[in-house]
Formats: structure tokens, sequence, C-alpha cells
């Protein structure tokens, strides 16, 4: 079993950490929120003081981190861990950042020998917790492979999508189009009750038709349609609203940068960030229907 450090234990990360540890696997964890590193240590992990500290005797380096610039500073800033990482050691950095951002981090420790590789996930919560995580990874061949064995005790399904940077394109291609999709099932939902329908005949209509995704069949928006749904709790835990806006504006800001048009994603961005600034940032993004529901 392998001696991993593991950096950013929040609602993602933590869950991604246990299933290392019950897999067997030697962790040092570190979180600047006590309670989550509380949960490790529970569970078998051991504590660090800090991050540099975490990486001091690492064979495999993990981090979920929630943006760019934590990311940038967690690697490259005054005491950064690529002046702490000793060469060859492996770096799965898992968080959903700027391809730009991953870009640079990678060159950075690729400069110093350093094995890294981005490797952003699709599943949500209760694919962190189950175990069934999409993992989209940018970089070298040979790292992923190296990479796979412990990608393997944290996620299902695991795509190469070309070089650093790639998996954080990928990601975010997916996740605008999400957005999108949940949008438009809120509104069309909305749209059937205020005629008239039941939410839940409509939703399986749909789920059986041309309009058929995801939205509607794993994850619907109207409460009561799906027991296990974040829209059956209150909007409570699953992905939230600001999350969503946050990979939204890296759509935006991927696509100026490479000149693209993204009509619908930025029309997405802003009906989202209408809903946060109502006050439902840490709700699920599925909370979005209540722009139109109400």
């Amino acid at each position: 079993m392998s001696r991993i450090a593991f950096i950013g234990l929040g609602h993602m990360g933590g869950p991604m950490a246990l299933n290392l540890v019950k897999a067997g696997h030697e962790l040092t964890v570190f979180d600047l929120v006590p309670a989550a590193i509380k949960t490790l240590v529970d569970a078998g992990a051991s504590e660090a003081r800090s991050a540099q500290e975490a990486v001091g005797n690492a064979e495999v380096v993990i981090s979920m981190l929630p943006a760019s610039k934590h990311v940038e500073g967690l690697y490259l800033g005054e005491a950064g861990l690529l002046d702490q990482i000793a060469a060859n050691t492996l770096v799965l950095e898992c968080s959903t950042i700027a391809p730009e951002s991953a870009r640079k981090v990678a060159q950075a420790a690729h400069d110093r020998k350093i094995r890294m590789i981005d490797a952003p996930v699709s599943g949500g919560t209760g694919g962190a917790v189950a175990g069934t995580l999409t993992f989209i990874v940018g970089g070298d061949a040979d790292d992923l492979e190296a990479a796979r064995p412990y990608l393997e005790k944290m996620g299902k399904n695991i795509f190469h999508a070309g070089d650093a940077g790639a998996g954080q394109v990928a990601k975010i291609c997916n996740n605008m189009l999400l957005g999108i999709l949940m949008a438009g099932t809120s509104e069309a939902l909305a749209l059937g009750v205020k005629n008239g329908l039941d939410p839940k005949v409509l939703s399986d209509i749909i789920a059986k038709s041309s309009g058929r995704n995801w939205a509607t069949e794993l994850y619907n928006p109207w409460p009561g349609v799906m027991e296990h749904a974040p829209a059956s709790k209150d909007y409570a835990g699953g992905f939230g609203v600001d999350l969503m806006l946050k990979d939204l504006g890296l759509a935006a800001e991927s696509a100026l940068n490479a000149r693209a048009s993204v009509p619908l994603g930025e029309l997405a961005r802003n009906l989202y960030s209408m809903h946060s600034a109502q006050g439902n940032g840490a709700r699920d993004f599925s909370s979005i229907l209540n722009l139109f529901k109400n």
C-alpha cells in the first residue's frame, strides 16, 4: 500500500480520501477545517499540521480544492508544495480549475521532475461517497497508468482527454452542458405544472421521449419526484449553485481564450448568477427550478 498525502477534505475530497483509507492506503491529510480532518483521522488517517507537512514522506499527493487561485497558491505560492515534493512523486490534482492554471502548475511540476496529472471529477457527492466518480484526465499517458490504481479506488470511469489541461477543458464542457440541461429541464417542468400536469408524470414522459436527459432521469429538480434527489431534501447537499456558477464562469473564460461562441452557456451563467444573488448559492444547483416555478 502507498503513502498518500491528501489535501482538501470538503464535500468531494473527504469521501474520496475515505475510500482510499478503506482500500488500505496510508493517508496523511490536511484541510483548513478541523472537523473534516477529524472524520478522516477517526477512519484511520494521520493528521498533518500543514500541507507542507502532509507531503513530507508521500509517494502520492492528491489535492481537491475550490478554485484556480487555491491550486496555484498551494503548489506555486510562498512555501509552495512543488518545492517540498520529491522528484518522481506522483501528483493527482483533482480540482476543477481553469485549463491555463492546470497547464501552468503542470509545467512547473515537470520542470522539477514531478509527475502530475489534472484529474477533475464528475459524479457529485453521491459518486464520491460510493466510489463511482468519473475522472477526466489530462497529462502523460504513463503518469495516468501510474495513477490508475488510486483513481480506481475512488471512481468507476477514467478517461484520458489529452495533454496537461485537457481534463479541465473536458470537465468544463461537460458542466456547461449540465447547467444548460438543468435550467432547460426546470423551465419545461415549470411550464407543464403551470398548465396542470403532474411533475412526476411529465418527468416520466420526458424520460421516455426525445427530451430525455440526466436531470429528468437521475437528478430531477422537482421536489418529490425522486426521493433521493437533493430537490426532495430542500435542495440540501449535492452540487452547489455557486460551484455551478464557478464552472460556467470557467467555460466563459475558456471561450474567450479560444474565441469560441457559447451563447447558451452564457445564458445559463446569467440564470445561475441571478439565482445565487437571491440567496441560493449554497443550495443544490437543481434549485434553479425555483426561478421558473415562482
